[in-house]
Parts: structure tokens; sequence; C-alpha cells
């Protein structure tokens, strides 16, 4: 039975046709992925059905009845609720009023009962196998995975008939991943319609009963799992074939980076080397301590014991202007709001990390940093009117590809990437593997944390697996399995 039905959707952005007549169904009882690259249409559509937008032609019915959706409260009402690939939650409350936001219990005088909130929290928590996550926690403690699978909470507390999940995966580990995929089963057996967009391909084909594909705009159609391979969707999605991203390793014997006995907030006693020309990954569980150690190699949070040397040279710096002036970069997990002035232009993003290069004396040369941008733009490819257009405005890739070239241009030797293709597209995807291979034959060293297994396994030399904050071991590229990666992370 057809539950959701969109017909002949249609919108329109000044120079952009986001939308082009797309055509929709989605069953009752069933999980629907909708796949395409950044920029096919998938948010605009969904953001029609969550009443942020109303497209300019074309229908939405439930159940046979026509309906228009003006607002989110109306996308509510119509049983409609969302998860968003960027978190919608306020950190300066707590769990419970973040998940209840809107619809807590209150006295007749209108004064919330939070014991009753943490109550109905920790009761929705427990049923969604998240029981370890404290109602009265403020959001701001929690870790990024944390945070989604409170998202996930917050709209499935509205009892959904329609559940929308949009790269609800990005920030999760396997064991996350694996209750959400639960979860999910569940609701399809209570007849929920469920809509799944990833750039996660393998999730599609674990999860998805039938499978939709946008591509600029258009709906290329829909296809029973069954009759799908991965390459022929990655074919339809990006109208071309994607190569394999492995290739020969170009690591030299010299070391760039040595970590030595390396203590801080979440790790302990860590030590490795960094060699030219290799990409090195990290694996680990959430809350390991892969993103802490990153950031205390840089310099931005502290270190508690043990050396840095960098290019044969002691590394104590304690801020990560240091770090850069010795030759490191460090590109975060949360480009939005670490790696990015949102509100800020290409051009401006791009040479925020070297406003030297750009100066004259003590004047700033506009020419030569829009000549230094547009080279940028260039080299890797990305998509955009021109270095005047706000990052805001560009895909998930485009700006993955606008940080990159910020650290590219203070010439590093040694960068560091945190989850580089976090809710990225397979086209882009790609496009940024390519980029790190081609720092690496350079001579560049680069440390890749990364919750993604086989992008592990497809681009690193080698890697280095934590647990609970220590290194449980080492796996070099040709004896690396995702089997051998998560016993070490987990057993």
């Amino acid at each position: 039975m057809i539950h959701l039905r969109l017909h002949q959707i249609s919108k329109t952005f000044p120079g952009v046709k986001a939308l082009n007549a797309v055509n929709l169904d989605i069953k009752t009882g069933e999980i629907h992925a909708l796949c395409g690259e950044n920029g096919a249409g998938k948010s605009t559509l969904m953001n029609i059905l969550a009443g942020n937008l109303q497209p300019d032609e074309g229908t939405v019915t439930i159940n046979d009845q026509p309906i228009n959706i003006n607002s989110p409260q109306e996308a509510f009402g119509h049983g409609i609720s969302i998860v968003y690939q960027h978190l919608s939650l306020v950190e300066s409350l707590s769990v419970a009023e973040n998940i209840f936001a809107n619809q807590q219990p209150t006295s007749r005088w209108g004064i919330i009962q939070f014991d009753e909130l943490y109550r109905r929290t920790e009761l929705l928590l427990t049923q969604l196998h998240l029981d370890r996550i404290n109602p009265r926690t403020l959001v701001a403690k929690l870790s990024p995975a944390e945070k989604q699978m409170v998202e996930i909470a917050k709209a499935l507390s509205k009892k959904p008939s329609t559940f929308i999940l949009d790269e609800p995966t990005a920030s999760l580990t396997e064991r996350e991943t694996s209750i959400l995929f639960k979860i999910l089963k569940n609701l399809k057996g209570q007849g929920v319609a469920i809509i799944y967009i990833t750039h996660r391909l393998e999730e599609v084909f674990i999860l998805a009963d039938r499978i939709s594909i946008l591509k600029d705009g258009k709906y290329q159609g829909t296809f029973l799992k069954e009759n799908l391979t991965k390459d022929e969707l990655i074919k339809r999605m990006v109208g071309r074939e994607i190569k394999s991203i492995r290739s020969a390793s170009g690591r030299e014997e010299k070391i760039l980076l040595s970590v030595k006995k390396l203590s801080g907030a979440r790790f302990y006693d860590i030590t490795f080397q960094l060699y030219r020309g290799e990409i090195l990954g990290m694996a680990g569980l959430v809350g390991a301590g892969r993103t802490e150690l990153a950031r205390s190699i840089f310099g931005a949070d502290e270190v508690a014991a043990g050396e840095i040397i960098l290019n044969e040279k002691i590394l104590s710096s304690k801020h990560p202007s240091e770090s850069i002036a010795a030759g490191m970069a460090y590109v975060p997990e949360e480009r939005k709001s670490l790696g990015l002035f949102s509100e800020m232009n290409i051009q401006d993003n791009m040479i925020s990390g070297m406003l030297k290069s750009t100066t004259q004396g003590r004047l700033y040369n506009p020419a030569k940093a829009k000549q230094l941008a547009e080279e940028c733009v260039v080299k890797l490819n990305i998509a955009t009117t021109g270095v005047e257009q706000k990052v805001e405005t560009l895909s998930g890739g485009n700006q993955q590809k606008v940080v990159l070239a910020k650290w590219l241009l203070t010439n590093p030797d040694v960068l560091i990437v945190d989850e580089p293709t976090h809710g990225i597209d397979v086209g882009a995807k790609f496009e940024i593997y390519e980029i790190l291979k081609a720092l690496a034959a350079s001579g560049k060293g680069i440390i890749m944390i990364s919750s993604d297994l086989p992008e592990l396994l497809g681009i690193c030399d080698r890697i280095l697996v934590l647990k609970q904050g220590m290194v449980s071991g080492e796996l070099l590229r040709n004896e690396a399995t995702e089997e051998k990666i998560l016993a070490l992370a987990s057993n």
C-alpha cells in the first residue's frame, strides 16, 4: 500500500532547478533509500516534506489524501518527522529538554514537570536501547555519536508514520549504527514508512527494500534492491564509473612525525611514527580518543606527558598557530562549526589560514588573495560560480574541498584529517581520496581518522587502532581487514 506519494514536484532557486518534475512513492512499512550526489535534490525534496520549503509545482498525498505542508508544525501534524544531517539540538539544554522540545509535560499553570519529563525520556531511551544516555545530561557534554542518537530519539518521540533520516550514521560507530538498524527494522514492522538518505552505499543494500535515484534534480527511477548492484547504482547516480581507490604505496623511509609516550585528555601513552609519503589511518570506536589525540598533536588541546617531534625538532606548541608554523595542518571532523566561516565567501575562507601570503607589507592584497583562491578552485575541482560565492551555499563535498584548500595553502608537511568524507556523496568522496593520495605522493605525511572502515582499508598504508585511549594494535595494508580492525577496537 502506498503511504506517501510525491507527484511532479518541482522547485527552482535563483539560477538553479533543484527539482524537476520528481515522482516518488513510499510504501507503508518499507525502508526506501533515496540516493544521489550532493546537489541531486534529495535535501530539497525532504525539506518540502518537512515543511521548510514549498514546491513550485506538484502535489503531496498521504494515504491518497492531498495535503499542504506549509510549516514544520503542519508536517508533524501529518505524522512526518525528520532527522537532519546537521543537528538541530540546543547544546545548553538537557537531553530530555531537547527530545521533548515543545511537548514537555506541564502542570495546569504551564510549569514544566521535570520529574515526568525525565521519566518519559528515560522510558523512550530504554525502548531505543539508548539507556546509557542520561536524560539530565547537557547535550554539549555528549559525543557526536550520542548527539546523533538523541536527534533520532527526538524525532521518534513524535511517533511518526513517515520517518525521514538524512545521513544518520555519518557520526556513528559500528555499535550505534547497529542499534539504529534495529530501531528502523522495528519501526518498519510497525508499518512506519521510512525514507533513508545516505552516501554509505553498503547501508543501502543492508537496509533498503527499494532504492530511488535522483540526479541533477531529476528522477532516475526506483528499483528493488535485488535488481541493482552497487556499481550500477553508482553509475546511475554520478553518470560515470568510479575506479577503485586502492593504489600503490608511496611511503618513504624518512620519518616526518614521531609521537612518543603521549598522554592527554582521554588518551594515554601513545607512540607511533608517520613517514614521508604515508597515509596513516586511525580507527576506533567513539570515545577511543582519536580526535582528542589529533587535537593535542596539533596544539589545540593540552598534552599531559610525552613528546612530539616534527621534522626532527621537538614540537612543544601550546597553540595551533605554532604547529602551523612548524609545518602541520588539521582538518577537523566538524567542518561547519570548526573548519569554516560559513557566512564568508570561498576566497576569505581559503586564505584565512595564511593571511601573510596575501599581504604586501602590512596591507592586504585582494588581487593576490583572489589569484590564490582561483588556483585552488581549479586544482581541487571545486564546483562554484566564483570565489565570491558564500561557503554555506556549497554542497558538503565542495565545502570540504574549501577546508582542504585553506590548509594546503599553508604548505604543511603533516596533514591530519578527521572524518574527511563525513556526509559527502560517493563522487566527491573519490575526489577527496585522489587529493589525499596526490598529497602523499608529493611527500606529505597524512594522518587520517575515519569511522568508515572500507575507506581506511582502501587508502591507508597502515592503520593504528585505538581502544579506550590506547593503541591496541597496528595493521599493515596487506593484512588489514574490517574484522581485524573491529576486533582490536572492541575486544
